[in-house]
């Protein structure tokens, strides 16, 4: 059965908590923007979303009909930079690496199918760039691909469901809202809470690998889902999930400087099996969107709960990411322990999320505005020549010079679709604490 997400144009005002520093502002804007009196954005702000509609419709137009999802560019890798930049022998992850591409290949647009797990970012996309400009096209194109993803509802073999479906259907019930799409977002959180055991305190991430039950910290991204899950359906069972999924997350993932290993896998008595990663440099170091995963879902919890236990660690986890990104520009290297040097990728989809997670802190932070300016660095400098695409360019992507998984030999110096949703949506929290 196809949900058809309601057409009609709605205004809605989400109020949030801010701090003294900054007063009764929202951070989602109210869709009456759509048809009141346009934002006058800064020239930077007004490139960069004539570049974002025009590379995304176009993106839209092109791969209609095929139910497929723009997500990366496929790229290739060589050994001896892996070698470099891993600094650890090729055994330990040559077995991991996916199968180098041809020439052919290689630049090319990767579109992938809906059960994968970036599947969301694009409908996203086009939510936040149809907000921020009204353009009924983009619009139209949003709903088109939210509805490509009904099928999520009844998927249950990976905690992804949250990025999938919150980031498509919950952008599209915020911007045009219909019943329908409530029925959509609880099914997945069912689906979603039949993975947590209450026995280890979490949702399980993966059922690959050699793991007995494994944890990532791009888990803690999923708990949004559960928390509009509560809030649509009066049941507290996935709030009291997804709060308890982030305290067990902040006992066992976090070393003492806050830090975060990539997996934690747990015996079935909650003990914990280990400490590794998948996608880092090494199992000690620290994989820089997996800090971004981290610092975001804690502001989220907080925000949800009001739990100043949550708003404690993402400010600490904050620290750590201003401190520990030496960049001149703030867009950190692929992992934070990675030898630097001019081939040492950068990962502009860490940048665009802590960007996001630092904006909605900054209304929370007794320091807000430090959040706030380090934050807006980030996304003056994601918007310059350097990281923003030319239009017609990049495979039609938004951003550039991001990192997937380099251990995998995936997604190196390349364009992701989910650094093109963080960047869109920390472009539209921006609009509206500066507005």
């Amino acid at each position: 059965m196809t949900i058809f997400i309601n057409n009609e144009n709605h205004q809605i005002t989400n109020y949030m908590k801010r701090n003294s520093l900054f007063l009764a502002t929202a951070l989602l804007i109210s869709l009456a923007g759509c048809k009141s009196t346009p934002v006058q954005d800064e020239p930077w702000i007004s490139n960069a979303l004539d570049v974002a509609s025009f590379q995304l419709e176009k993106t839209a137009e092109e791969l209609t009909g095929t139910n497929r999802i723009p997500r990366s560019i496929h790229s290739g890798y060589d050994m001896n930079f892996l070698d470099s930049q891993l600094q650890r022998e090729d055994k330990s992850y040559i077995d991991s690496l996916l199968p180098n591409l041809s020439a052919k290949e290689l630049q090319q647009r990767y579109i992938c199918g809906i059960t994968d797990w970036t599947s969301g970012f694009f409908p996203g996309s086009l939510w936040y760039t149809y907000e921020m400009t009204g353009d009924e096209k983009l619009k139209n194109c949003a709903i088109q691909y939210t509805n490509m993803l009904n099928p999520i509802r009844r998927l249950k073999n990976t905690h992804d469901v949250g990025f999938m479906i919150n980031c498509s259907y919950g952008n599209a019930l915020r911007l045009a809202p219909n019943d329908t799409i409530k029925a959509v977002i609880i099914e997945t959180a069912d689906n979603l809470s039949a993975r947590f055991n209450p026995e280890i305190g979490c949702i399980r991430s993966w059922d690959f690998g050699e793991w007995n039950f494994p944890v990532i910290i791009d888990n803690m991204m999923n708990l949004d889902l559960l928390f509009n899950a509560t809030k649509l359906s009066g049941n507290p069972k996935y709030r009291d999930i997804a709060v308890k999924h982030a305290q067990t997350t902040m006992k066992n993932h976090f070393r003492p400087d806050y830090t975060s290993y990539h997996v934690v896998s747990y015996n079935n008595d909650g003990s914990v099996e280990k400490k590794e990663t998948h996608q880092g440099k090494n199992d000690n170091s620290a994989w820089s969107r997996g800090q971004a995963w981290g610092v975001y879902g804690y502001t989220s919890c907080y925000r949800e709960t009001e739990d100043t236990t949550f708003l404690r660690e993402a400010i600490n986890i904050a620290d750590m990411i201003m401190k520990r990104v030496t960049t001149d520009d703030c867009i950190p290297y692929w992992d934070y322990d990675a030898p630097t040097g001019e081939t040492t990728p950068r990962d502009a989809s860490a940048a665009a999320i802590t960007a996001s997670a630092l904006l909605e802190l900054s209304t929370f932070a007794p320091e807000g505005k430090k959040y706030f300016d380090y934050a807006e660095t980030i996304l003056k400098n994601l918007s310059s020549d350097k990281y923003l695409a030319a239009k017609g360019t990049n495979q039609g992507f938004v951003l550039m010079h991001s990192t997937g998984s380099l251990p995998h030999g995936s997604e190196i110096d390349v364009p992701l679709n989910y650094a093109d949703y963080y960047y869109l949506e920390a472009l539209q929290r921006y609009r509206n604490l500066t507005k």
